[in-house]
Parts: C-alpha cells; structure tokens; sequence
C-alpha cells in the first residue's frame, strides 16, 4: 500500500517559482484549491471507511463469541438434568427407550 506523500496543508502551503512567462498565479491558486478540497474529502472517506471496518470487525467478533456461548450453554443444559417436572418426564422416555430395547420392538407395533 502506497503511503500519503502530501497534506492538505502542504499543498496549500505550496509555493511555485514565477518567471516572465509563468502560469496565471490565480489560475493555479483556484486549481490548487480544488485539489486540496477533492483531497480532504478523499481523508475523510478512508477515515470514514476505516472507522466502519473497526466497527464490523467488532461486530463479527462479538457475533462469534455470542454464537459459541449459545453453543456452550445448549451443550451444557443437555447435559444436566433439568429439576422441573420435566425429570419425570425424562425418565419416562429413557425408560421406555430401554423396554423397547431389552423386549423389543415388537412391545410398542
């Protein structure tokens, strides 16, 4: 990436030797001021561009620690016993699971 050479200032500040047959000295001044205009709102663009970049790259961290604490806790609650009535429940279903296993399938057609 090339580096910024110039400043808005500098360019301002900039001074040209005249001669007899030189450029309109206001001719330049008013070309020169647009150069520094068009270059001040090239600075505030990248600022503005890097900025949003900053920003989207929090977000898409904080998006991915959001999504693996969910998959943590999803993990987690699967493999604790809930103390609601939801544990009878539970126990219901595993051991109606292991009847159809140990007498077989036959039990529940």
């Amino acid at each position: 990436m090339q580096q910024i050479q110039l400043t808005g200032k500098e360019i301002l500040d900039k001074d040209f030797k005249s001669s007899m047959k030189g450029y309109n000295k206001d001719e330049v001044d008013q070309f020169l001021d647009m150069i520094i205009q068009d270059y001040e709102a090239y600075e505030e663009r990248v600022s503005e561009l890097e900025s949003q970049l900053e920003q989207t790259k929090k977000q898409k961290t904080s998006d991915r620690e959001t999504r693996y604490n969910r998959e943590q806790n999803a993990t987690t609650e699967e493999h604790t016993m809930p103390n609601t009535g939801g544990t009878n429940y539970d126990i219901l279903k595993r051991l109606s699971n292991l009847e159809k296993e140990v007498f077989g399938k036959k039990l529940y057609d």
